[in-house]
């Protein structure tokens, strides 16, 4: 593709709260901004469809997760200084590409994350750099936490949290005057991505430990747009996540497992509004099949 477009162009910006911007991109039927062969901008974020977040107050913003690209980066720094912003501190979600790809336009900026996703990081650079498209820099974290640290972003207060559900790194933001979570990928719509199949078992009690918190309304990286526009999913989200999860556990060893469609498997949470089918998770559902198999010892 042309390497002068601006791989932002169609991003969306949304507010679901004051203060609190949604930049979203993807879930556009037959576009793709890479190239028409599998890579992981394309297939692995822009088709299920990915957003990024911002808080904001006066003239201080809190990122969380730097997009998809620098164009994505760029465009949300253009956004935020047309708003009167001018100190950013980013808090990454974990190390996946779709994540940490645009950290090189907030290179000048404290990058916060776990000292799990630096350790990673550091340990992934070389893959990252030459994964397709390569994402180059790899523009690394400034400062770290472990487990909970609490943030001011002028006149909001954030809790950032840390749970081992779809990455053993993963760090959410918890706003709590709104009751609003920023659950980066801990939680998808559809169905969770199973990255790392052999930590199932912690990701299942981790979504339980995630339920507990006093949680109103929930924006993923990963989900529905206009959703994601008018405020975000219900807390059964976090149930309907789990619930799927412990029926694929179940079920691993199941020949005819593999028969049924995600509309058919999660057909409960689908019924119940916890959960919206969007056809693109059938691929993911089936992936996660094939990991979790790969990674659990036959019974």
């Amino acid at each position: 593709m042309d390497s002068s477009t601006d791989m932002s162009a169609t991003m969306r910006i949304h507010q679901p709260y004051p203060g609190l911007f949604a930049y979203y991109d993807g879930r556009i039927a037959g576009k793709r901004l890479h190239s028409p062969e599998p890579n992981w901008l394309d297939d692995g974020a822009y088709s299920l469809g990915v957003a990024s977040f911002a808080l904001v107050s006066g003239h201080e913003a809190l990122v969380y997760d730097t997009h998809i690209s620098l164009d994505h980066a760029r465009a949300i720094r253009r956004h935020l200084k047309s708003l009167g912003v001018t100190s950013i501190r980013v808090v990454m979600s974990h190390w996946h590409t779709d994540h940490v790809a645009g950290n090189g336009g907030f290179a000048d900026c404290p990058i916060l994350a776990n000292s799990l996703t630096i350790e990673t990081l550091k340990a992934k650079r070389e893959v990252l750099e030459n994964k397709t498209p390569p994402i180059m820099p790899v523009v690394m974290p400034t400062e770290s936490f472990d487990r909970q640290l609490s943030l001011t972003i002028g006149s909001w207060t954030v809790e950032l949290l840390q749970f081992d559900i779809h990455s053993a790194d993963g760090t959410v933001l918890f706003i709590p005057a709104m009751g609003v979570l920023l659950a980066g990928d801990t939680l998808e719509d559809t169905v969770t991505y199973i990255s790392e199949p052999e930590h199932i078992h912690r990701h299942i009690h981790d979504l339980k430990r995630m339920a507990e918190l006093p949680i109103r309304r929930i924006l993923p990286n990963h989900g529905a747009e206009e959703i994601i526009a008018a405020g975000g999913y219900p807390p059964s989200l976090i149930e309907a996540n789990r619930l799927y999860l412990e029926r694929l556990l179940s079920r691993i060893n199941d020949p005819h497992l593999g028969e049924d469609s995600l509309a058919v498997f999660a057909e409960p949470e689908i019924s119940s509004g916890a959960t919206i089918y969007f056809a693109p998770y059938e691929e993911v559902h089936r992936q996660n099949i094939a990991v979790l198999r790969g990674a659990l010892p036959d019974e």
